[in-house]
């Protein structure tokens, strides 16, 4: 398989078998609890839990790699940006005007001189790279997992319009089409010559951005055929139709689904009731 196509499972498991709502209970329960949480303690154990259940499920750790460190320059200008500017932001968090501070710079320096990095404002930051970091690893967890057919099916189901599904489908059969012809467009530079290990970061990217020109234009023929097969068909978008494949929720899917509600239900009892999960600066909660 080419290293640009869609990553998928490495093996079925249990959760490939449950049906999507309850995969989509799960991934919406997981990402609204992300979003409230503002403690970069238990941010950062989700996101780790969620990392390891992608890797329960198949997901390959390459996947995982790879997003955790195209995600590295993101934490870094949080970091940066928090820890120095963001002192207004966390006193309105924490309610108090003093922060503590990690170091300063000698009033002496220009432009930075007296610039002072707070604890508070890294951890802040840390909440926001692991709610990213929890949001991006949510997805696989149900796209990776699930035949797109299945999604289709299991979206209408839920009662979301089949345009909209169908929308959706679509984009995910795209993107290994353009995958390919990125691969393709790239070997065909390869046999002009073109040496890509040799090329410098700065001359590798120029020639990327020469690669998205024909596949832009790919893409666009792409659509345009698929509008004219879906005329050819007097495509509606209704979803009064009949399908292959019909998907029934089973004992599992309402477990996972029970499971999910009663997440939501604790995390938010916790949140307002007992205040876990707010953010406390250099308190574990």
């Amino acid at each position: 398989m080419s290293a640009l196509t869609l990553h998928t499972v490495e093996r079925d498991s249990f959760f490939t078998w449950l049906d999507f709502r309850s995969k989509l209970a799960l991934m919406g329960a997981i990402t609204l609890v992300a979003f409230v949480w503002e403690s970069p303690v238990l941010g950062g154990l989700l996101a780790l839990a969620l990392a390891l259940m992608c890797l329960a499920v198949g997901v390959k750790f390459s996947y995982i790699r790879t997003v955790v460190i195209l995600l590295l320059p993101f934490a870094a200008f949080m970091i940066l940006m928090q820890g120095f500017l963001g002192a207004d932001l966390v006193r309105a968090r924490l309610d108090r005007e003093a922060l503590t501070p990690m170091f300063t710079f000698p009033a002496s320096w220009p432009l930075i001189g007296g610039g002072m990095m707070t604890w508070e404002g890294v951890l802040y930051a840390l909440n926001v790279v692991f709610k990213t970091l929890t949001m991006i690893l949510v997805l696989p967890l149900g796209l990776f997992t699930t035949d797109v057919n299945a999604m289709v099916i299991g979206m209408v189901k839920a009662h979301i319009p089949y345009k909209i599904a169908f929308i959706f489908s679509s984009t995910l059969r795209f993107f290994p089409l353009l995958f390919e012809e990125v691969q393709t467009i790239i070997e065909a530079q390869r046999l002009r010559g073109l040496a890509f290990e040799t090329m410098g970061a700065l001359k590798r990217l120029r020639v990327y951005a020469k690669i998205a020109v024909p596949l832009i234009l790919g893409a666009l023929v792409k659509s345009q055929m698929l509008d004219i097969v879906l005329q050819s068909k007097a495509f509606t978008g209704s979803p009064q139709r009949t399908y292959l494949h019909e998907t029934r929720l089973c004992a599992a899917d309402y477990a996972v689904m029970v499971g999910a509600v009663l997440f939501i239900i604790t995390a938010a009892v916790a949140y307002f009731g007992w205040g876990v999960g707010k953010f406390a600066g250099l308190r574990i909660w």
